[in-house]
């Protein structure tokens, strides 16, 4: 996923960049890195981790998070 990738996930969700940090559990100072693909300070490029990606692509999708346990008897997922 490039910066600019990111910017566009971003932006189709509507997200503010503290809603995507929020949505993400990350920061807003990294979702500003990841978007201008440098860090601050340093200027040093970013790459975005591929987990972060597969949640990106997970939230577009509405994939819901895995269940945390299932019921035995009624193979009810319970989050």
């Amino acid at each position: 996923m490039t910066a600019d990738d990111f910017k566009e996930w971003r932006r189709a969700m509507g997200f503010s960049r503290e809603e995507a940090a929020y949505a993400l559990g990350l920061s807003k100072p990294t979702i500003e890195n990841y978007e201008s693909g440098r860090r601050r300070g340093s200027n040093r490029p970013v790459v975005i981790p591929k987990p972060v990606a597969l949640a990106c692509a997970a939230i577009y999708h509405c994939v819901e998070p895995w269940p945390t346990e299932l019921d035995p008897k009624t193979s009810d997922a319970t989050f």
